[in-house]
């Protein structure tokens, strides 16, 4: 194995620990307490993640089509599809999270804060949105996707060592990237918009503070800290975003997929799910305590034993 590749796996590894202790954390306060409306987000973005670390290094889906007797076909379609419907999910619940942090500290005079109690209310109908149409949209990768066969190279573009990505009509072609780039341009569109609104809402509330001399709990407040955060993970999504993109779009323009570009798509692609769950985890109490508390009780188990 070589060790760009010990690498990603690490690199990948890392990010499905810290993102499981996520989905454990906000599962159980779903279940059993009063969730924010952000953890229910941050919830899904945790299982997408997951799952888009999972197939983006080919940890387990290959493995288990092995142990299960399964041809290289369905493995390639199985893997493209599940990596590209999370990575649409990626992008929407992102920009879901974004928007709501934005609302959440929008000031009650606002015309955004009379949206606070709508989106709680459709929260459910949003997700169901999403989740359909990626799921639906990225059909078509089901088709123009499958194991690489030397009978017409011309038709079809090798993209790892037993996958390829099949030509396809110019209008369906056009038609797919039309929609993409939509979606792609709307979505970071509206991110850097809330993100600029969070920034000026925050400096206002900053310089507000200021005159009273309050800075201690400026500092301490937990909705600025989880503004910040979410600003941070949405700039640096935005970034690895659009490496990834045109990594891909040149790759399909160009019909050729170097090898050395392909490490680096896989690179970039697991950077951003990797660490916002590690940023998550450090920059919220709550999850701290919880670790600190299992670490306690499983120092006491021990110690019993």
């Amino acid at each position: 194995m070589s060790s760009f590749k010990i690498v990603v796996n690490f690199q990948a590894g890392l990010g499905v620990l810290a993102n499981t202790i996520l989905l454990v954390f906000y599962t159980f306060i779903i279940l059993c307490d009063r969730p924010k409306p952000t953890d229910m987000i941050s919830c899904q973005l945790s299982i997408v993640h997951i799952v888009l670390l999972l197939t983006g290094v080919d940890i387990w889906l290959w493995n288990l089509c092995d142990a299960l007797d399964i041809d290289n076909d369905f493995k390639c379609k199985t893997s493209f599809y599940i990596s590209r419907v999370m990575r649409g999910l990626s992008i929407c619940i992102t920009c879901l999270l974004s928007v709501f942090q934005a609302i959440t500290i929008s000031p009650s005079t606002s015309f955004l804060a009379k949206f606070k109690y709508k989106l709680k209310k459709y929260m459910i109908s949003v997700f169901f949105f999403i989740w359909s149409f990626n799921l639906s949209f990225t059909s078509y990768r089901i088709i123009y996707s499958g194991a690489f066969t030397n009978v017409s190279e011309t038709k079809q573009m090798q993209v790892t060592k037993f996958c390829s990505v099949f030509s396809m009509n110019y209008i369906i072609k056009a038609l797919i990237l039309t929609v993409i780039m939509s979606r792609d341009v709307f979505l970071v569109g509206v991110m850097l918009a809330t993100s600029a609104y969070m920034v000026i809402i925050l400096f206002r509330h900053q310089r507000q503070h200021k005159h009273l001399h309050n800075l201690s709990h400026l500092r301490a407040s937990p909705e600025k800290r989880a503004t910040q955060i979410i600003l941070l993970l949405v700039v640096f999504f935005v970034v690895m975003y659009w490496v990834d993109f045109i990594i891909s779009f040149t790759a399909v323009q160009l019909w050729m997929y170097d090898p050395v570009l392909l490490s680096v798509q896989k690179f970039v692609m697991i950077v951003y799910p990797t660490l916002t769950p590690l940023v998550q985890i450090s920059s919220d109490n709550r999850v701290i305590n919880m670790l600190k508390l299992m670490q306690s009780l499983c120092h006491h188990i021990f110690i019993k034993r």
